[in-house]
Formats: structure tokens, C-alpha cells, sequence
């Protein structure tokens, strides 16, 4: 019998199309601008290739050095513009749901609680990475 984990999730609305959200989310160029917590992070490899059992591994990184590690999956599912499906190398699932209403695009991502730190951080860490993306896109 599998666990029930407690799932997580983040949104929110991007003042842009449709077209240029998914293509800064997916990108690995634009990938390695927005994809941090703080400013003190950075992604400097991001490697994704889009497609159902696809791979993706995204290097995060302390800027001064005393700390990375690779954030990487699988993909189950992807329907362009709409909709993207992958399971963690930890085994954890997560999906990221892209909502056009009108001129604007809701991101509603939603994933699977890890056990090491409290949900309250998690979801913090998940929202500051989507506040920052929200940022990139809006800005560039």
C-alpha cells in the first residue's frame, strides 16, 4: 500500500502570453536566470529535455560556492502549453498546470512533500523559485 504524501501547491499569475511563459519555463538559457530561491542561489546548468520520459537536471548553487546540488526527474506528461507532469529522482511526483485567462497565465504547480524539512519551508522555497520566474518573464 503506498503512502498518502501531502501534497503542496504554489500558483500564481503571469502578465504575459501564454507562448513566452512556456518557453521561459522550459528553456534551459532562461532556466538558469529565474530558477532560485534567493538571490544568493543560482542555477548554472540547467539541462531539460521536454518530452514524455524525457530528462531533466537542474544544478543549484550557493553563489559563493559552499553549496550545490542537482535537482533532477523524469517527465510524465507534457501537453504543450498547458500542462507539465514529471516524477523527482526521489520519486515524488509533481505537475505544473498553465491556466491562459486572457492576457495573463496562472501557474498552479503542485508536488509531493519531501519528509527532511517542514511543509511551511518547502512550500516558501517552491513559491519564492515561482515569484522569481513570475519576475524574470514579466521584466524580460
Amino acid at each position: 500500500m503506498m503512502e498518502n504524501k501531502t501534497k503542496i501547491t504554489v500558483e500564481c499569475t503571469i502578465n504575459e502570453t501564454i507562448e513566452k511563459v512556456w518557453n521561459y519555463w522550459t528553456a534551459s538559457k532562461h532556466i538558469e536566470q529565474w530558477n532560485n530561491a534567493s538571490d544568493d542561489w543560482h542555477t548554472p546548468k540547467a539541462i531539460n529535455d521536454l518530452k514524455v520520459d524525457g530528462k531533466f537536471v537542474f544544478t543549484m548553487a550557493a553563489k559563493d560556492g559552499s553549496f550545490s546540488f542537482d535537482f533532477g526527474g523524469t517527465y510524465t506528461e507534457v501537453i504543450i502549453n498547458k500542462v507539465i507532469k514529471y516524477t523527482m529522482d526521489d520519486g515524488r511526483t509533481a505537475a505544473v498546470d498553465f491556466v491562459t485567462i486572457g492576457d495573463t497565465v496562472e501557474i498552479i504547480e503542485t508536488f509531493e512533500a519531501e519528509n527532511q524539512n517542514p511543509i511551511e519551508m518547502q512550500k516558501g522555497g517552491w513559491q519564492a523559485i515561482l515569484n522569481n520566474f513570475k519576475k524574470y518573464v514579466e521584466n524580460n
